[in-house]
């Protein structure tokens, strides 16, 4: 739990992305420590949690693992309306899965919160031999955007919890103490419909 001094927040996380970019896989990996070669794609979303305690806070994350599908796009705002912080996720073998991820990022910086800290995500570090999108090329266009950049993988961990971690500093940061704020989903690990 929180020493005494430190903020306790309470924050709201969005994943969003194409699917099978491996939202789920991140996340999975990040809650649980876990990965699997094969995951099921997620119905409308999913929901997790998980707490990081930093030096200066701890941070609760309320984590929305949104569906990639298409038809599933009209109900995404729901999930980033009142987000701090959005995790945009694409695929390094595939060009699509960038271009996508483009999409997402003007639709966030449109309607989304105008203090919610954006992270492009390059996943499936792993398979650099497939490589479609260039390491410079999405680091240049985070920077132009004004994006916190990573390249990971969910399949070896690479840079996975340096990812939320780097998040949790950011919010920690930037967001007054919540420490009078129940938390009601506490004991709330993941929707019951996710299969693994």
């Amino acid at each position: 739990m929180a020493r005494a001094g430190n903020k306790s927040i309470q924050a709201k996380l969005v994943l969003l992305g194409d699917m099978g970019t491996g939202k789920t896989s991140l996340v999975l990996r990040f809650v649980k420590g876990q990965f699997f070669d094969y995951q099921e794609s997620t119905i409308g979303a999913a929901f997790f949690t998980q707490v990081l305690s930093l030096n200066e806070a701890t941070v609760k994350f309320d984590i929305w693992d949104t569906a990639g599908q298409e038809r599933y796009h009209s109900l995404a705002p729901m999930y980033y309306r009142g987000a701090a912080a959005a995790v945009v996720v694409y695929d390094i073998t595939s060009l699509e899965s960038f271009e996508k991820a483009k999409k997402w990022v003007e639709e966030l910086q449109r309607q989304g919160n105008p203090n919610m800290f954006t992270v492009l995500v390059a996943n499936k570090a792993d398979l650099d031999t497939k490589r479609k999108v260039d390491n410079e090329v999405g680091e240049q266009y985070a920077k132009e955007n004004g994006l916190q950049f990573f390249e990971a993988s969910a399949k070896t961990a690479q840079n996975v919890n340096e990812l939320f971690f780097e998040i949790a500093k950011r919010l920690a940061r930037t967001t007054p103490s919540q420490d009078h704020f129940v938390a009601l989903a506490d004991n709330i690990q993941c929707c019951p419909h996710l299969v693994y």
